[in-house]
């Protein structure tokens, strides 16, 4: 064997190898993640603290770094979603100004999570808030998409 063919040779089972890593990789990246019958309550209910903690008028940022939840002057629970809805950067919440600001392109929101000031195409997205026991719980489940802020959106104790 001469020394060309021999690197010929080292050449095809390196493009073997990275051939099979490179299906390795993809296979594992479309057959990620839990299957959603394996999840259980704890890992979609995530309870935010108790009702008599959380004050209206005032905005709770979750620890976990997902959402926001907004207790309204009349009693009403919003949990917004922390991603704006123009190209997902984190927003935050402005006290001063009463508005959620995204950083990336300026986007702004009330604290019903309608725009103020586009580029956003639609109101932020929500999550569903459970009042049980005393506990403020949110299912991380699903985001609700919506268009614009509606009452129904609320949750009251």
């Amino acid at each position: 064997m001469n020394r060309r063919s021999f690197l010929n040779k080292i050449w095809i089972w390196i493009g073997v190898v990275a051939g099979i890593e490179f299906l390795g990789l993809s296979l594992s990246f479309l057959v990620s993640g839990k299957k959603r019958g394996e999840r259980h309550n704890s890992d979609r209910l995530k309870v935010i603290g108790r009702l008599e903690d959380i004050k209206p008028g005032e905005v709770y940022p979750y620890s976990n770094g997902r959402l926001y939840l907004v207790r309204h002057s009349d009693g009403g629970m919003l949990a917004l979603s922390l991603k704006c809805t123009h190209l997902g950067c984190s927003i935050h919440w402005n006290e001063d100004e009463d508005k959620f600001i995204c950083p990336c392109h300026s986007s702004e929101f009330n604290r019903f999570g309608d725009v103020l000031k586009p580029p956003a195409p639609h109101a932020l997205d929500t999550y569903k808030v459970i009042v049980k026991e005393g506990k403020v719980m949110v299912d991380l489940d699903k985001k609700i998409r919506r268009r614009k802020f509606e009452k129904s959106d609320l949750t009251y104790a």
